[in-house]
């Protein structure tokens, strides 16, 4: 199995956005198969890359997105996916994890492979990240029950395309495998 590394997308989120209260009800389901997720990373000492959005706030770095994360209405949502001091972190401001950031060269450095995505949201900022994982030639994995949505449909349809179009490996939390 290639070196995998699990890409954690925008979970250090205020939740004080147009689609927060659709995208809530989403995230408590998907959270049971995050944290599973994030333990068996750390367990097998895979990489986990935190891939964040920093909401605009041009000045921010990982701790100011954690800080005002956990500062907001939801902490609970927050809590249990918080990066631990060996998580690496790396800030976007658009939909794709690769989008001017340096996540491509880090991946490098790592050697990884393989990527599991985790996190939200499935139809926008999962789905742009797995196209460009794709395009890149890393194997994508998608947990299909570690991922949060705000609409489901879209979410389904964003599913379909990865599996048909990327060659994603769409599949639940109990059948990813970290080798460590």
């Amino acid at each position: 199995m290639p070196p995998t590394a699990l890409i954690v997308i925008d979970m250090l989120n205020t939740y004080e956005h147009e689609d927060a209260e659709a995208l809530v009800a989403s995230v408590r389901e998907a959270l049971p198969g995050i944290t599973t997720l994030l333990k068996h990373a750390r367990a097998s000492e895979s990489p986990v890359i935190y891939v964040n959005d920093n909401f605009g706030q041009w000045r921010s770095h990982h701790g100011e997105i954690l800080d005002a994360a956990l500062a907001g209405r939801h902490r609970s949502l927050v809590e249990p996916v918080a990066p631990d001091e060996d998580a690496l972190f790396v800030v976007k401001a658009r939909h794709s994890v690769f989008y001017e950031t340096p996540l491509a060269y880090l991946l490098g450095e790592l050697r990884a492979e393989r990527l599991v995505l985790c996190g939200q949201v499935t139809e926008q900022c999962v789905l742009y990240s797995a196209l460009d994982a794709h395009i890149r030639h890393f194997d994508v994995v998608v947990a299909a029950d570690a991922v949060a949505h705000i609409d489901a449909e879209l979410a389904e349809a964003a599913l379909h395309m990865m599996s048909r179009n990327m060659s994603a490996d769409i599949c639940t939390v109990a059948d990813v495998v970290f080798d460590g």
